[in-house]
């Protein structure tokens, strides 16, 4: 949330060309009922982003059912928490935007590689208490590098940050895709049942709903479009048998959050690994802050953007310290909901405040909690799918406003092709050695970033000159 003088020293040059058709802008105050439908969809977006990353690491680390399930209770806790800190703005700490926080997928090789290894030498909570020691020490990385981030305006340029929000679309759209086809356990463990007509049926009808009701002139419809289109998909699921309930048994109704309930401990070769990926998610946070002040018509430069930059990469730092803390995983800025702004056309950050509210609910509760965690992956796939695309495309809209000359064009060839080369071949990084690189730069958004990066720092201006005949 910028202040009165911050606003008053923004440029018209400065104000982004876009025009999202919003119906409620950053600073407008939705209708209690509007706000808490918009903030249904946002979560429904994102929630199994949240909690992927901790279910993955506890399968890894074979952790029982209780502490699973208590890591994501605290996971949801946490990322309603980080949602509302982001959106509040307090002092130099937030981007004052509807920018949603959740785990981040980037640090999962580093962190089930450090902790396995481990693991093997003590015990998984051994292993826990060194990642929640180390995901604290990390973060004081990224907390530093949001105090100097105007000093790289000339390194991450409109160029760079256009690929990696671009990236993040196209990297994602995999992921959407497969969820339309059943999931990846589906996928890995049951390929016969891997996109059955029945999945793929139901993934369309979600996506056919939300495409119709976002294109109608009935406000109401677009901001609700993503919620109805979920709702159907999971009564349609449920009425197909592809719901089970049973998981819901045995579920407590409320958990009480325990500070360090695996102790604390310390790996200088587990810290390093985590340090480097928090470098390159506060690369991502700008690309991902960068799309949401443009979706929400904010200023893409100038001192209020570089501001909104600057508090939302310290309260990602911040809020991975926070979830450390309590005893989950770091925390960043999430691509689903640009998606959702531009769908719902609601860019109000006192959603965000709805958000959290819901996120914090759901982790005190695991059985609410529980409710949405067994939504089949086609219905979430339906949605997704969309949603990941719009965030791709924000990207080329970035690019687009750009003077796209032989040099940027180079850059954009290159950081795309690496950036999706190791996202559709992985096995391409096998003979990097050790396994942590390999973990690190297997993220595509991570390869194509710093490729990004690099080459606009190396390669020359070159001025054309006009041959006189």
């Amino acid at each position: 949330m910028g202040t009165t003088e911050e606003k008053q020293t923004m440029t018209e040059s400065e104000s982004t060309p876009f025009d999202s058709e919003l119906i409620f802008g950053l600073e407008d105050r939705p209708p209690v009922h509007i706000a808490f439908f918009a903030a249904m969809q946002h979560m429904l977006a994102s929630i199994v982003g949240i909690v992927t990353p901790p279910i993955i690491i506890s399968n890894a680390l074979g952790l029982d059912v209780s502490d699973a399930s208590y890591i994501i209770s605290m996971t949801l806790l946490i990322s309603g928490i980080a949602t509302f800190i982001q959106a509040k703005r307090m002092g130099p700490v937030g981007s004052g935007l509807l920018a949603m926080q959740g785990t981040s997928f980037a640090f999962l090789g580093p962190i089930i590689g450090a902790a396995i290894a481990i693991k093997n030498q003590a015990d998984a909570h051994t292993a826990l208490a060194v990642v929640f020691g180390c995901v604290m020490a990390g973060s004081f990385i990224e907390m530093f590098i949001s105090r100097f981030l105007h000093l790289a305006q000339k390194i991450i340029t409109p160029v760079v940050t256009g690929v990696v929000v671009t990236l993040i679309g196209l990297t994602l759209i995999k992921v959407g895709l497969v969820s339309m086809a059943g999931g990846f356990y589906v996928m890995n463990n049951v390929p016969e049942a891997f996109a059955s007509l029945q999945n793929l049926g139901i993934a369309f009808l979600v996506l056919a709903i939300i495409v119709a009701l976002n294109m109608s002139r009935n406000q109401y419809l677009r901001m609700s479009s993503i919620v109805i289109g979920l709702a159907v998909g999971y009564v349609l699921a449920a009425a197909l048998g592809m719901v089970n309930f049973s998981k819901l048994s045995g579920m407590s109704l409320f958990t009480i959050p325990q500070p360090l309930k695996y102790g604390i401990d310390f790996s200088w070769g587990a810290f390093f690994a985590i340090g480097l990926v928090y470098v390159i998610t506060a690369v991502e946070s700008i690309g991902d802050l960068t799309a949401t002040s443009m979706i929400s018509k904010q200023p893409v430069k100038g001192e209020l953007y570089m501001s909104r930059i600057k508090g939302g990469v310290l309260a990602d730092g911040i809020n991975s310290f926070i979830a450390g803390l309590f005893n989950t995983f770091p925390n960043t800025t999430f691509s689903q909901n640009n998606g959702v702004i531009q769908l719902t056309g609601v860019a109000s950050r006192y959603v965000a405040y709805f958000i959290a509210g819901i996120l914090i609910l759901m982790g005190l509760s695991p059985f609410l909690a529980g409710v949405f965690r067994i939504m089949p992956e086609p219905v979430l796939g339906g949605a997704t799918i969309l949603m990941f695309g719009t965030v791709a495309a924000a990207g080329v809209k970035i690019l687009a406003t750009q003077k796209l000359d032989n040099r940027a064009t180079l850059i954009i060839a290159v950081s795309l092709g690496l950036g999706l080369g190791v996202t559709m071949v992985p096995e391409v990084l096998k003979n990097f050695a050790p396994v942590e690189i390999r973990n690190v730069f297997a993220s595509g958004i991570t390869t194509g970033g710093l490729t990004a990066i690099i080459l606009n720092l190396v390669l020359p201006h070159k001025k054309i000159q006009v041959i006189k005949h």
